[in-house]
């Protein structure tokens, strides 16, 4: 009997999501049905409410909808095109160069707007054509496109390093921001290496020749958009402001940048506002049903059984972080990244703190592993974009992906096994 919630659990989920319902009421359905096992009707639905409400009723929640209104604001204020020509200064004459660029550009974009989902827009909409030009495969592209797109989830500020603080029990967002740091860079440098054996391979030329004045403009002309990341994550680890205080300077300070660029007209508000409103109430319709969830998890013993199912394979650190992270990666293929997070913290957590892990190492772990299934069918919504925004098809891009999914995994395995990856600039901040 003690497997019967689990059963019940992901059995209903994988219906309900079957028959189309959107996940967050998959999830809140299939949370339901499973106290429905133990606990009578009404106590149920209104536990749930409950449960739901309180899961919402946090402070550090009110950073999301700032930071994600800032990334679209980003995303239509010309900042995009000043960091992909700042780009192709510092990589723009390597063999290949302008698929470092494009790796080089989502890293600098996806750490600034925080979404994975507009980096691979916003800079798959600008390098594609120009790589188009100079002979680069479409396929390729897209897949450096894609899979670059996500090392902004790792470099902060992340929104899901912020989901990830809620699902544990509240661990520092300013430990987690500085600790996305480097394996958010390593995973890009991994990228750029993959590239660079396919431009040696295929001839690609070298990027265009700029002239020193030109490139000291372009470094200018970009200088005020990085300066956002050294206000944010600086003023964070200052103690100047918090995470949320710092979502809503990230917030006026785009919008004086969109001003002085003069690329986002007034008329674009409303529907600016219109698309952060939408993300924010879908990002928070999961984290209210998922908190129910956990809850009903921690009262059938969920997390207990599942741990002493894996603890029974093997009680060797390194097996189990193994089985830890190949469990990541299929649910990434099948799961959104936001209920993923909310749904298997409270069920690892204890597991790997309990063999010594670090939440915080945990944590990066976590969101690195399922980087790689936001560029995975059948629902990984970046790659979706990316093929969107290159007017090509996934099947195509699915054998130039391979190799860029190996060089994730590497930087994986890395990230779990090298805790001073994620560890040593928090530790050295003391936060």
């Amino acid at each position: 009997m003690e497997y019967y919630g689990i059963l019940v659990l992901v059995v209903s989920f994988f219906i309900f999501l079957g028959m189309g319902v959107p996940v967050a009421f998959s999830i809140g359905a299939a949370g339901i049905l499973t106290m429905f096992t133990s606990i009578d009707l009404l106590p149920a639905f209104t536990t749930y409410a409950l449960r739901m409400a309180s899961g919402l009723d946090s402070f550090a929640l009110l950073a999301i909808p700032f930071f994600v209104l800032s990334g679209n604001i980003m995303n239509t204020g010309g900042i995009a095109i000043r960091l992909v020509d700042f780009a192709k200064v510092i990589v723009g004459r390597f063999p290949g160069g302008l698929a470092f660029v494009n790796v080089t550009a989502n890293m600098l974009f996806g750490a600034i707007s925080g979404s994975a989902s507009a980096s691979a827009s916003a800079i798959g909409g600008i390098m594609t054509p120009e790589m188009r030009k100079e002979g680069y495969d479409d396929n390729f592209s897209t897949a450096v496109n894609v899979t670059s797109a996500t090392t902004g989830l790792s470099i902060p500020p992340s929104n899901v390093l912020i989901v990830y603080s809620l699902a544990s029990g509240g661990v520092s967002i300013s430990a987690l921001f500085l600790a996305g740091y480097i394996p958010g860079i390593l995973t890009g440098l991994a990228l750029m290496v993959v590239a660079a054996v396919y431009a040696w391979k295929n001839n690609y030329a070298v990027g265009a020749k700029i002239t020193l004045k030109d490139g000291f403009l372009r470094f200018f002309r970009a200088i005020p958009s990085l300066f956002l990341l050294i206000i944010v994550i600086g003023g964070i680890i200052a103690g100047v402001f918090t995470a949320t205080e710092a979502s809503v300077v990230a917030v006026v300070y785009s919008l004086i940048l969109s001003a002085i660029y003069r690329e986002m007209k007034w008329s674009d508000l409303p529907t600016v506002l219109l698309t952060s409103v939408k993300t924010t109430a879908i990002v928070l319709m999961l984290i209210a049903t998922c908190t129910g969830l956990s809850w009903i998890m921690a009262y059938e013993n969920i997390p207990q059984t599942v741990s002493e199912s894996l603890l029974s394979v093997s009680d060797n650190p390194i097996i189990i972080l193994l089985l830890i992270n190949l469990i990541l990666l299929i649910v990434g293929m099948f799961m959104d990244m936001t209920p993923a997070i909310l749904i298997f913290t409270p069920i690892f957590l204890p597991i790997v703190t309990e063999m010594g892990m670090d939440p915080i190492h945990f944590g990066i772990m976590l969101v690195v592993n399922l980087s790689v299934g936001l560029c995975t069918p059948p629902v990984g919504s970046v790659l979706f974009i990316g093929c969107s925004v290159a007017k090509t098809k996934i099947e195509n891009v699915i054998k130039p992906l391979l190799p860029m999914f190996l060089a994730m995994f590497v930087i994986l395995m890395l990230v779990t096994y090298v805790p001073a990856i994620s560890l040593w600039l928090p530790r050295l901040f003391g936060v």
